[in-house]
């Protein structure tokens, strides 16, 4: 193996690059696609690695339990798995990926939990909190009666909001202005969904016009 390596693992190449302990373990740092922040840090093995390039779901092989585990296979907090680089040295690995859900054991958004103090964060959390209570099908979930009734429906609740925050700021105090545009952009989140549309689909628009 050369002195410097990093670089994309797959799985036809991907297990000769890598450097695993006397235990068959190697290191893996799992980032937010999105937002760049470090979730967690866990160990994988070869089966692990395997597991989660086929599934799509990160998985790791836990040291106390010595099994194979699927995060978020019980709270439902997975972990979308979009990419997986080795570091220089090839003992250490990043995984990229998209949380679904809070990835601490806590029910922190991180195992350092300091994404709570990040409003852009929240908004991609609660964007995810939104797809998964919408997989669940749970009718007595408001979000999901929301979003079974249609787009055409949350559009009309986007455009109450939006009355409702212009008068409270135009008028109102700071403390209902702060509650009127909180409900307002969590029915946009919930209107963007009915859609299709990420978040990161709009903050590429405000990007791209902002880069003009």
């Amino acid at each position: 193996m050369s002195d410097s390596f990093a670089g994309i693992i797959d799985l036809t190449t991907g297990f000769d690059m890598l450097t695993f302990d006397d235990s068959g373990l190697i290191p893996a740092i799992v980032q937010d696609i999105e937002t760049g922040h470090v979730l967690m840090l866990g160990y994988m093995n070869r089966e692990a690695i395997s597991r989660t390039l086929e599934s799509g779901r990160v998985t790791f092989f836990s040291r106390s339990r010595q099994a194979i585990w699927e995060k978020g296979e019980s709270s439902g907090n997975t972990l979308q798995f979009r990419e997986m680089r080795a570091d220089c040295d090839a003992d250490a690995l990043l995984v990229k990926a998209a949380p679904m859900g809070p990835t601490c054991h806590t029910g922190a958004d991180t195992c350092w939990d300091e994404v709570n103090e990040d409003p852009a964060a929240f908004l991609r959390l609660l964007e995810q909190v939104i797809a998964t209570r919408e997989a669940s099908g749970d009718d007595a979930s408001y979000t999901v009666r929301l979003l079974q009734a249609g787009a055409m429906k949350v559009a009309q609740k986007v455009g109450e909001e939006g009355v409702e925050t212009a008068l409270e700021g135009a008028a109102g105090t700071e403390k209902k202005l702060a509650e009127e545009t909180a409900d307002l952009f969590y029915h946009v989140l919930v209107l963007l969904r009915s859609r299709g549309i990420s978040l990161k689909h709009v903050t590429d628009v405000l990007r791209e016009r902002h880069g003009g």
